[in-house]
């Protein structure tokens, strides 16, 4: 059996070499990790780390939560099914994407919260998708700006772009993309309008954080998380920012109660198929658009020449009610699979999801919380560990379906009912 240096006693000894303190203390964060057996055991411990407001900003979804719910549910109505007598002793997560080689066909997903989960959050999560060998995609709102990331070596590097109102800005920032050598950009598109998060609100959380009796409460409960996420921040000139965000315009990811509007929004909600055209004149790599649901939009995304698409629903924290994305893969497959590459996004928390994915025609699937919960607990090593749970549990599930390898991965192993 072969796989990428993710796991087991490889994974131990790439986190320790790179790890700055010491062997010793690495070896340390991996016996402690090793409790974590799931993801939902990263997620609970993450919990008890985080600030409420941190947490639940990334954890959470939009309004009453029923896209958040349903794309669990909709994972958890797809079974599998055995096939026998297969050799499977040397099966392999290996994919590739876009001519290049992955340890297994995922990415991680833009998260814009990554930079106060843990310090320059996004410099680990870099890092460990360098060492677990699959690509990074940094966020527009991140709060590390593109030319750090560009200084990760070995990663394969790709930039989310929201486009703003003012199109120059955005074209400046993927110019910045281009500069650093970023392999791929994806353009959100599935985000119209500022969606409704009252948690964000009740909790006070913003970036950077504006002190209220209720923020500095749940901050003070996390002393850890003081010490070790904001304190280096503080120390280093202030409190966290947006890094790509216009002179004047670092935008708080939630204004608190009575200050919705002391920050204009940037995003335009006049995103049109003009924009995809210009966009892939200005950009001359891969190109992805994300947040596509319908096959129409998937079919006119082959047409203006786009490399991928995206079926997401913001994981559940946009349009309340969305479809699951792994509800409408089939008939999206069924309209473009061969003709450009298709990603899904939203629910991934099991190995066994991402061959789901793949026997439903997903080339590879885009993972955000997982990662994030890992961060939280042990910046590179604990994202790297979450990883490695997920690529060992998918090749478990290959075993049972008899994959030895991505290529075996088709519609046998899956029952829609």
């Amino acid at each position: 059996m072969t796989g990428p240096p993710i796991l087991a006693g490889a994974q131990s000894s790439r986190v320790e070499a790179a790890a700055p303190p010491s062997l010793a203390n690495a070896s340390t964060t991996s016996r402690v990790l090793e409790r974590y057996l799931n993801i939902a055991d990263l997620r609970h411990a993450s919990r008890k780390r985080l600030p409420r407001g941190v947490f639940e900003f990334f954890d959470r979804g939009s309004e009453d939560e029923l896209s958040l719910a349903g794309n669990r549910e909709a994972f958890a109505r797809i079974k599998l099914r055995n096939k026998v007598l297969v050799d499977v002793s040397q099966r392999t997560t290996a994919a590739s994407l876009f001519g290049k080689p992955l340890s297994m066909p995922l990415a991680i997903a833009p998260t814009g919260v990554a930079g106060v989960c843990w310090h320059e959050g996004e410099m680990e999560l870099a890092r460990a998708a360098a060492i677990a060998g699959i690509p990074f995609t940094l966020a527009t709102p991140s709060v590390t700006s593109i030319e750090k990331i560009a200084a990760v070596e070995g990663v394969r590097k790709w930039f989310q772009l929201y486009m703003w109102r003012d199109r120059e800005l955005s074209y400046k920032l993927v110019q910045r993309a281009a500069d650093a050598g970023f392999e791929a950009l994806i353009l959100t598109v599935d985000t119209p309008v500022p969606p409704i998060r009252e948690y964000n609100r009740r909790n006070a959380f913003s970036v950077p954080y504006v002190p209220s009796l209720r923020s500095l409460f749940d901050m003070s409960l996390h002393p850890r998380w003081l010490a070790g996420v904001i304190l280096p921040y503080l120390l280093a000139g202030g409190m966290p920012k947006l890094a790509h965000y216009p002179p004047g315009a670092h935008s708080r990811m939630a204004a608190p109660a009575g200050r919705q509007n002391a920050v204009p929004n940037l995003r335009g909600d006049d995103l049109t198929w003009d924009d995809v055209k210009r966009l892939r004149d200005v950009w001359k790599g891969p190109l992805l658009i994300k947040g596509v649901h319908l096959p129409e939009d998937a079919a006119r995304a082959v047409v203006e020449g786009l490399d991928g698409i995206v079926i997401s629903n913001h994981g559940g924290r946009n349009l309340d009610s969305a479809v699951a994305p792994i509800q409408v893969l089939p008939e999206i497959a069924a309209e473009v699979a061969g003709k450009t590459k298709i990603i899904l996004d939203s629910g991934i928390r099991r190995g066994g999801d991402i061959v789901k994915a793949l026997a439903l025609g997903a080339d590879l699937v885009l993972s955000g919380r997982p990662a994030l919960y890992g961060l939280s607990l042990a910046g590179q090593a604990g994202a790297l560990h979450a990883l490695s749970l997920l690529r060992k549990e998918m090749e478990t599930t290959m075993g049972f379906t008899g994959c030895a390898s991505v290529a075996d991965i088709g519609p046998r192993a899956v029952w829609l009912g």
